[in-house]
């Protein structure tokens, strides 16, 4: 998945002749003032107008939260590594493509400047790239571990730090960081990656400090959630319903429940929400000790 990292200076957004960014793929519509507010007659759950960046969007949670936020009205952009064979659309909109690695600095700031340079603004982004694969801790490689925490914690500030930067001198904005349970709990077979999404969490509460009022930074703690991919991490589907049992909301998570979670979180509904994170795990995980009791 796309990451990135490094001190990226701002510089004006506007790019004389001859200098290149990113091609950015996709369709768009004309700029709408999104900053307008919203009044009684208002859906202020509706993104019409509104510029959304969605990192690691081409499958997985991401796509879903691409195509969601498509079908609200937002104007997106997401990025890869490599284009995917087609984008989401709604309706006569698709979302807007560049390619990117966001664990380079360089790459994601030039990918936040290619969707100000298409749209004009930026009014949120959603750090939805990370993962990682199992690895034991004892024998990880140094470089490994590194390209984990690279994706998962430095690529969401790279960024984020460029984001900042349009939304201060603009209308302002939302970050929105996507992290897990696995940053609030052990993580065996994950250290590395929880350990960066426990960095995501203290990386959002001090931005939100940082860059208020302007710019608000909050976070999601994900639970099980269920994907295209959920046998390589829960097994076949009776060891899904299994998983799935142990969870207080009697299910695992969807890409679905994700999104409307990002969806009021980028909303004016949301406004005084920063600095902190929503947990998002269906009620959390049953204490083992419980079991252990009884018998």
């Amino acid at each position: 998945m796309p990451s990135c990292l490094s001190t990226v200076k701002p510089t004006p957004v506007t790019v004389p002749a001859g200098d290149r960014l990113p091609v950015l793929s996709g369709t768009v519509q004309e700029p709408h003032d999104a900053a307008a507010g919203t009044d009684a007659t208002t859906d202020a759950l509706d993104h019409t107008g509104r510029v959304v960046l969605i990192t690691g969007g081409t499958k997985g949670i991401g796509r879903v939260l691409v195509q969601r936020f498509l079908d609200w009205g937002a104007e997106v952009v997401t990025c890869g590594r490599t284009e995917p064979g087609d984008l989401p659309t709604s309706g006569a909109r698709t979302a807007g493509f560049v390619a990117a690695d966001v664990r380079d600095p360089d790459q994601a700031a030039a990918l936040v400047d290619a969707a100000v340079q298409r749209h004009g603004r930026i009014d949120a982004v959603i750090n939805n790239a990370g993962g990682a694969p199992a690895a034991e801790a004892a024998t990880a490689s140094p470089r490994f571990s590194e390209s984990i925490v690279r994706l998962n914690l430095l690529a969401p500030l790279h960024v984020a730090q460029r984001a900042n930067h349009h939304m201060q001198a603009g209308d302002g904005g939302v970050i929105v960081n996507i992290a897990s349970v696995s940053a609030v709990r052990p993580s065996p077979g994950t250290a590395a990656y929880g350990a960066a999404k426990a960095g995501l969490l203290s990386l959002t509460s001090s931005l939100a400090v940082e860059w208020a009022p302007k710019v608000r930074v909050v976070g999601i703690i994900a639970g099980l959630i269920a994907t295209e991919q959920a046998h390589l991490h829960f097994g076949d589907d009776d060891a899904q319903a299994r998983v799935a049992a142990t969870v207080p909301a009697g299910r695992l998570g969807t890409p679905e429940d994700l999104a409307q979670a990002c969806r009021w979180l980028t909303s004016p509904l949301a406004s005084y929400v920063s600095g902190s994170s929503v947990w998002l795990h269906g009620g959390g995980e049953r204490p083992a000790f419980l079991d252990a009791v009884d018998g």
